[in-house]
């Protein structure tokens, strides 16, 4: 078989690509330039030159108009409108398995990955989506985005193996990848400081919602002050745009830095002395307020996600479903139905125990027991 495969130049990658090859089948290595080419430290001349001993076709594809359009500006976006969104989740559905997956099938018969994730045969389902067997590296939860008939398309061979051991396989055939060292950061956000990056934006010109109250919840409100009339610079009364009341009762006290800075469950950096540990509830866009409360409060038994990626027709879902709104994250036992109004399809998500508020922005898979993904959405 032709396979195409995606090298970014890193270890699980350079092992799509060698392991396929090994098993005989005629392999074109591919990268994705998602950002410019780096000053210093670009691994495309190393990928160029281990590709070439071995006789493998090398292409590289400049892709970084459509990554900016596509996954940093929306990322960028859904900050500013109190969203945390997910951009490997979005880059797996409109770049890797979207623009780079065009591409690789130019050059092939299928589309391989060094994911660590499944497509496997299921009695009804058909060839679907599935955990990897790595349950520390799985990476279905990021690709519950992409369209099934794309993934129906490519090839994951990493889908039963773990880190180490494929580690150890390229030590024994004499292979170190690009790029040994691993990145958990984003890749286009410097120092992982999206904050500092965010405000880059701002200058640029995004729009970025300013300081605002933070609301302890459940709390009783102090008494208001009697408010002092502002005048303009000819002796008129000068008011700034009413924003409209937070909608969660409670008691002002305190101003956040802007609700980007912020996600829910959050409670390290909040920079709010209170005579116990508070956590972010909710961030409220339209009154501009931050919610926080003690850790009692946090929990929550509910969620809703649009945008959704019906893999498996919901008639088609069994009874016992689990559910994972972050990555870090064993699927939860849940329910979920799928609803239509008036902003189209929706999912219902309801947990069997109390969970900590999913963060708008982020990815909701549904999974069965055995780890095949039914659906995935964009939290509400």
């Amino acid at each position: 078989m032709d396979i195409t495969v995606a090298i970014s130049g890193g270890t699980d990658s350079l092992f799509a690509l060698l392991s396929l090859r090994e098993a005989g089948h005629r392999v074109t290595a591919l990268h994705a330039r998602f950002l410019p080419a780096p000053e210093s430290g670009d691994p495309v001349p190393a990928m160029e030159t281990l590709c070439a001993s071995l006789g493998v076709p090398f292409v590289v594809a400049d892709l970084s108009a459509d990554f900016r359009s596509s996954v940093m500006e929306p990322f960028a976006l859904a900050h500013a409108q109190a969203r945390t969104p997910n951009p490997c989740a979005l880059c797996n559905r409109a770049m890797k398995f979207g623009r780079l997956l065009d591409i690789a099938m130019e050059h092939g018969d299928a589309f391989a990955t060094g994911h660590y994730a499944a497509l496997a045969e299921h009695p009804v389902y058909g060839p679907s989506l599935k955990a990897g067997a790595d349950g520390g590296k799985d990476q279905s939860y990021f690709l519950a985005l992409v369209p099934l008939e794309r993934l129906r398309r490519c090839l994951f061979p990493l889908a039963e193996w773990k880190k180490d051991a494929i580690r150890a396989w390229l030590r024994s055939h004499g292979f170190e990848a690009p790029i040994p060292a691993e990145s958990q950061e984003i890749c286009f956000i410097p120092n992982d400081d999206h904050c500092a990056w965010l405000e880059q934006k701002r200058a640029e010109g995004l729009p970025l919602p300013g300081p605002g109250p933070v609301i302890l919840a459940g709390a009783e409100p102090l008494p208001e002050k009697p408010k002092k009339e502002r005048r303009g610079r000819k002796g008129g009364k000068e008011e700034a745009p009413a924003l409209p009341p937070c909608s969660v009762p409670g008691r002002l006290i305190a101003e956040h830095r802007g609700l980007w800075q912020y996600t829910e469950g959050q409670r390290r950096g909040l920079r709010i002395p209170w005579s116990e540990p508070i956590y972010v509830l909710r961030r409220e866009l339209a009154s501009n307020t931050l919610v926080v409360g003690p850790k009692h409060l946090l929990s929550v038994e509910s969620c809703t996600a649009r945008e959704l990626n019906l893999m498996v027709p919901p008639e088609l879902w069994p009874s016992e479903l689990f559910v994972r709104v972050r990555y870090h994250q064993a699927p939860a036992p849940a329910s979920a139905a799928i609803h239509e109004d008036a902003e189209g399809l929706r999912m219902d998500i309801r947990f069997r125990s109390p969970q900590q508020p999913p963060a708008p922005g982020q990815t909701a898979a549904v999974y069965d027991a055995e780890g095949f993904v039914l659906a995935g959405g964009i939290l509400a």
